[in-house]
Order: structure tokens, then sequence, then C-alpha cells
């Protein structure tokens, strides 16, 4: 019985794959890889950022706006130190500026962002508030500002070292 249960698995196998083999299926495959786009070997993946693909599109006229600096360092302070910097920017399109929603990347950096529109040439700030209560060593953090600008959103970014409290 062992040998007729291995023939018969044998035999199905081989009908399987010439079934598989017939129809033409070679030029298919032949097919499929022509017209495949080429993809250069060792291709650099485009950077994740959740963040870009969650932002919408602004729905009115858009406008540029052109920041002082992106970033700053605060340098070296002790856990618990709290500072502050003021980002400025300046609206260089044509339409007036719409800061819609600005956001720090964590509880301990808030922004504070203008409420009101930017007019064509005028300029604003962007007050950024960190506080390193319970920080230690490097600490980076990021504020992004959705506006009616293209790209729909703007990631301002600051730095800091934060010397560990002692242990009491």
């Amino acid at each position: 019985m062992r040998f007729s249960f291995t023939t018969l698995t044998m035999v199905a196998l081989l009908v399987g794959f010439s079934a598989c083999n017939e129809g033409g299926s070679d030029t298919v495959t032949s097919k499929a890889i022509e017209t495949a786009p080429e993809t250069p070997v060792n291709a650099k993946p485009e950077k994740f950022d959740p963040a870009k693909a969650q932002a919408e599109k602004p729905a009115g006229p858009t406008t540029t706006m052109v920041f002082d600096s992106y970033e700053h360092d605060f340098g070296t302070m002790d856990e618990g130190d709290a500072v502050t910097h003021v980002f400025s920017f300046t609206n260089t399109g044509s339409e007036p500026l719409i800061l819609d929603k600005c956001k720090g990347s964590c509880g301990c950096t808030v922004p504070q962002c203008p409420k009101e529109p930017i007019a064509p040439g005028a300029s604003g700030e962007i007050e950024v508030k960190f506080n390193s209560k319970g920080k230690k060593n490097n600490q980076t953090k990021t504020v992004t500002i959705n506006a009616n600008t293209d790209p729909g959103q703007t990631i301002l970014k600051i730095k800091a070292f934060v010397n560990p409290a002692e242990a009491k």
C-alpha cells in the first residue's frame, strides 16, 4: 500500500507540474519581466515621515514662507531648566499666510504661533518653549507647522544637551 501511495503522489506532482507549464506561462512571465519598470540597484529609499503623509493639502491659494533659521541649539543646560527661542519668518508669497496648526513633538516642547493671517511681505514669530524636566543628555525636538504653503508642512528643530539632575 505504501508503494502505491508514493507512486500516486509522484504521478500527481508530475501532472501538476506539466499542467502549470502548459498554456504559455513562460510567455506571461517573460512579458511581465519586460514591462516591469527598471529599479536602480542600491536605490536610496525615501525617508519615512508619517506626519508628511497625514498633512492635508491647503484648500485655498498657497503662499511661501522663509525662516531666518530652521534649527536652534540651546547648548548645555541643567535638567529642569525651561528655555525659550523665537523663530522669525517672512511670508515671501503673494497670498496671506495662514498658520493652521503648530505642534511640538512632545509635551516638553510648546510652540506659540500667530493666529492672524500674515500679509505678503510681512514677518511673524513662533515662540518655542522647551522644558527639560525629566529629560537627560542629548535632546532633539521638532515643531511641525501646517500652513497654506507648498509643501504644506514646515519642520523646526531645537536641540540641547541636558545635564542630569543629581540623585537626592
